[in-house]
């Protein structure tokens, strides 16, 4: 019954999309993420924990601001017990704009001004309060940080003629320094989270994050669905290239990349984790589909780069997928796991890469940690996440290739 209840939840909030981007004539890559269905899914179980939007005062004075010039925010629920020293900071997601007409329709959203933000909202998943949901993390500090900037928290640029703001990186340094004079400043253990476009953003701040602690501080990253490809689209174009490239150029993203790798790749190629990662010194973790569905959907078989509809089934349902589709989308999976190859292979490095149709898996609790939750090696998501941050045990866990895995929840079937 769930999976049915996803689907059609998924399918409305895909008319939803296109529909929005037919009227404002937006690219395709216009996203919403999956906090924004997963919320409107009936549930006879406990509410979760609500937690109020903070704005941060005085962030406008350091040009930290959202797209539309209004503060930025997040919401904090305080540790307790073992955990009153011990903080995540999960950086929310929700896509990116790439053009002053995506940005413009942006900020009349909650992704691009906090005027829209919704003043409170749960926590689930690795923000859950409570032990049996959320295991390891259950008592410590949580904190969503909001996304409305537009660019994975990484521009530093303005457009005066369009009114637009695009301060991602004073955002995150607003947010670090508010919640640095909150508590984190003292923090035993850290943690910095997020999924999607927040997982990109984690990759790209990790190491400033680890720069904030003493080394006696425990400090790691955990990315989740923020590992987007570059890859060949199903018409043999890039779609996603095309999109993050109007991004970086759009709002200046070059100025906060790694220079380790800007000094043998153009701007847009350091904005995909691929040629990131292996620079990174904070212990980090990735977790993946190996078939991700929001890239299925949006990169890699985009209706403008299947015109004529030939992937509309296989992009809804798998077990629609021709033997010609699953050979491309085997391809993707083999150029992940190549991606990879020499992050997995470090010591302090975390790997959970299931073969599930499916995007971001530790904000939601079906997917995090429930009775049925995704496995491998007979370990849940949540528990796999544990034991690395806490070194119970090296976790470099790679499925096997679809359709071996039976413990998915795919957004598509």
């Amino acid at each position: 019954m769930m999976k049915l209840i996803l689907i059609i939840t998924f399918s409305f909030v895909i008319s939803v999309i296109r529909s929005e981007t037919q009227k404002e004539t937006l690219s395709p890559l216009y996203m919403l993420e999956n906090d924004d269905f997963s919320a409107k899914v009936p549930s006879s179980k406990p509410q979760p924990l609500m937690v109020p939007l903070t704005l941060i005062q005085g962030a406008d004075s350091k040009g930290a601001v959202c797209l539309d010039g209004t503060l930025p925010g997040y919401h904090l629920h305080p540790g307790s017990g073992s955990g009153v020293n011990n903080w995540i900071v999960n950086l929310e997601g929700g896509g990116w704009c790439n053009n002053i007409r995506t940005c413009v329709f942006r900020k009349t959203t909650r992704r691009g001004s906090s005027k829209y933000m919704d003043k409170q909202i749960p926590f689930t998943g690795i923000l859950s309060n409570k032990a049996e949901e959320n295991p390891d993390f259950f008592n410590w500090n949580r904190v969503k940080v909001r996304y409305c900037d537009g660019a994975s928290f990484g521009g530093d640029s303005e457009n005066k003629a369009a009114n637009l703001q695009f301060r991602g990186q004073k955002i995150w340094l607003a947010a670090m320094e508010e919640l640095m004079s909150k508590g984190l400043k003292n923090a035993k253990q850290a943690l910095l989270s997020g999924c999607s476009a927040g997982g990109l953003a984690t990759i790209l701040h990790c190491d400033e994050f680890g720069s904030l602690f003493p080394k006696s501080t425990k400090v790691k990253c955990f990315s989740d669905a923020g590992f987007f490809l570059d890859a060949t689209d199903v018409s043999g174009g890039r779609t996603l290239r095309k999109m993050f490239g109007g991004v970086v150029s759009l709002q200046e993203v070059q100025k906060n990349l790694p220079e380790s790798c800007l000094n043998h790749l153009d701007p847009t190629s350091c904005f995909f984790p691929e040629n990131l990662i292996d620079h990174i010194q904070t212990p980090l973790f990735l977790l993946n589909a190996a078939y991700d569905g929001w890239q299925l959907y949006e990169s890699l078989a985009p209706s403008t780069a299947d015109p004529h509809g030939y992937w509309k089934a296989c992009k809804l349902n798998q077990t629609n997928c021709n033997s010609t589709q699953i050979e491309f989308l085997q391809k993707f999976r083999n150029q992940m796991l190549n991606d990879v190859k020499g992050f997995s292979a470090t010591s302090q490095s975390g790997l959970f890469i299931n073969s599930c149709f499916t995007h971001c898996q530790s904000e939601r609790q079906d997917t995090w940690f429930a009775d049925d939750s995704p496995l491998l090696n007979n370990t849940r998501i949540a528990k796999a996440v544990g034991n690395w941050f806490f070194d119970r045990q090296v976790v470099k866990e790679i499925d096997c290739p679809y359709p071996c895995d039976k413990t998915c929840h795919s957004l598509f079937s």
